[in-house]
């Protein structure tokens, strides 16, 4: 997990050196002076050799220095201050709406196979999968913003303004990137459900008058959720990833939208340290999903 941060970091910090765009361009707009972008390069220390500006970055960011921004002039723990807090809550929010919807619903469609709710879930599957999040964010504004005046488009609540509104608000932002997720993890669900009911075991179980539900319940459901268990735990690293589009959508002032901003603005030093974040989060979580593959079955541990 630890070579794979440092992999990532090393990628963030030379791809950066090599896209097109000047910080110091950017910086001077119309006072650009070849005299001038050379001193304010050397003030910056961009003309000194890159692994070393990556060593000099690397060892401040383990100890807590994340450097300065270049277009905020302070800190960048300064300018991402308050924002990992939006991003977090959304992430958490569209995570727990990912459960709540596609646990339930998972083992009623299993439950009820070939029913209407079954068919007609199968039926828009694979449309509820495909929908982006950012086009799903699009419809919901227009519907529940402008159309049923449920929240004010553009204008976001933050915690300051109370932890209440704040996560009424993040509710619609979280349903666009919950459910697409929710039909990946319902359809999992189901067909890891429905294959567990063609074992052995169930047909004693029946054999021994329990009714499909009891089955389901007592026998089928421990074998059938270790797969989705994995999944769930791997799909809030996807969800992480996933709010940066959705925070500009909702003009939420999480990490997301502060990252599309500042690679608009060539602030290398504050979408390095977002880009390592959210790497960091998304390797922790797939260790973690080892980690609870592991626990609940040993036999993955043994294999």
């Amino acid at each position: 997990m630890l070579v794979t941060l440092l992999l990532i970091s090393l990628l963030a910090f030379l791809a950066f050196q090599l896209i097109p765009g000047d910080p110091v361009t950017k910086l001077l707009g119309s006072d650009y002076t070849p005299e001038r972008a050379a001193a304010l390069r050397h003030e910056m220390g961009l003309d000194r050799n890159v692994l070393v500006r990556y060593w000099d970055w690397l060892t401040g960011f383990v100890t807590g220095d994340m450097g300065a921004s270049y277009s905020y002039g302070m800190s960048v723990a300064a300018v991402m201050e308050g924002k990992g807090a939006v991003t977090a809550a959304l992430s958490l929010m569209a995570w727990g709406l990912v459960i709540a919807i596609s646990i339930p619903l998972g083992i009623t469609l299993a439950r009820w196979q070939g029913g209407r709710l079954d068919r007609a879930f199968v039926a828009m599957n694979q449309v509820f999968m495909a929908i982006p999040p950012f086009f799903l964010g699009i419809i919901i504004t227009y519907i529940f913003g402008l159309t049923l005046k449920l929240f004010m488009p553009g204008t976001a609540v933050s915690p300051q303004d109370g932890w209440g509104s704040f996560l009424g608000y993040l509710v619609f932002p979280a349903l666009a990137i919950a459910i697409p997720k929710a039909a990946m993890v319902t359809k999992l669900l189901r067909s890891s459900i429905l294959g567990q009911m063609g074992q052995d075991y169930v047909r004693t179980a029946y054999s021994r008058g329990n009714s499909r539900w009891g089955v389901l319940r007592s026998h089928v459901l421990r074998n059938a959720i270790l797969p989705v268990v994995t999944f769930v735990a791997m799909t809030l690293a996807d969800i992480v990833a996933g709010s940066i589009i959705v925070e500009q959508v909702f003009a939420l002032p999480g990490l997301g939208r502060l990252l599309l901003v500042s690679i608009g603005n060539r602030d290398y030093p504050v979408v390095q340290c977002i880009v390592v974040i959210i790497a960091a989060v998304v390797v922790f979580m797939n260790y973690l999903a080892d980690v609870v593959t592991q626990t609940i079955d040993p036999r993955v541990r043994l294999g």
